[in-house]
């Protein structure tokens, strides 16, 4: 059987000194969508934050695309970026830069050299999301349905083996929110592996897949009639 693209068994996760979950054991396979769904406060960010070395694994077993975060190292934490695509509630857009030019920024600090590669791979992205023809628009040029299409292009750049999506549609109103959804659904379809927190059980019920929850410091997968 494949190694799950992520494993946590008996995990314990701090934010400081303070204990946010308990006894974490999760896997996820290659091609998955999961939600992570919980109240505020509940652990939804400091789990990813512990999946992109944001916060370190103090106990625990704790494997993502092929690295141990328990023995994550500082320097070790750029490549476990390239690894995973992050998309976050605020965009995170440059907007002094057009979106084809966030996007070569992001391929320049990964280290791509070839201009013309470059340039092709931001059209494919771009394209996968709907926004090719807008490549030239600044952020704030565009509606925050656009800048969060963008943001998930921005994540698929580099072939994700999993893309953490924090919030993707928080910022976003009902109609939008369904529009993005299906352009994660989407990627998800051609085999890209997702893990989404949300607060929207809206967007749950409308395209139902796997939930994991946190709730009192412990993280449980539900079924879906009981979200």
């Amino acid at each position: 059987m494949a190694t799950p693209v992520l494993e946590f068994k008996n995990a314990t996760i701090f934010q400081k000194d303070n204990l946010i979950l308990d006894d974490v054991s999760v896997a996820i396979e290659k091609g998955e969508f999961v939600y992570l769904i919980g109240k505020t406060g509940a652990g939804k960010s400091s789990f990813m934050k512990t999946l992109y070395g944001d916060l370190p694994l103090k106990n625990g077993e704790g494997n993502i695309v092929g690295y141990d975060l328990a023995k994550l190292k500082e320097k070790d934490i750029p490549f476990l970026r390239r690894k995973l695509g992050v998309v976050f509630q605020d965009f995170k857009l440059l907007n002094d830069r057009t979106v084809k030019d966030n996007l070569m920024f992001v391929l320049t600090a990964t280290g791509w050299k070839d201009k013309k590669a470059m340039t092709t791979r931001i059209d494919e992205v771009l394209d996968k999301v709907g926004m090719k023809i807008k490549n030239f628009k600044y952020p704030y040029q565009l509606s925050g349905g656009e800048q969060q299409r963008v943001a998930i292009a921005r994540a698929l750049l580099n072939n994700p083996e999993l893309i953490l999506a924090d919030e993707p549609t928080g910022n976003l109103d009902p109609q939008t929110s369904v529009e993005v959804m299906q352009v994660l659904k989407e990627i998800n379809d051609n085999g890209n592996t997702i893990l989404m927190a949300t607060h929207d059980y809206a967007l749950i019920l409308k395209y139902p897949s796997r939930t994991l929850k946190c709730d009192e410091s412990q993280m449980f997968e539900v079924v879906q009639k009981t979200v």
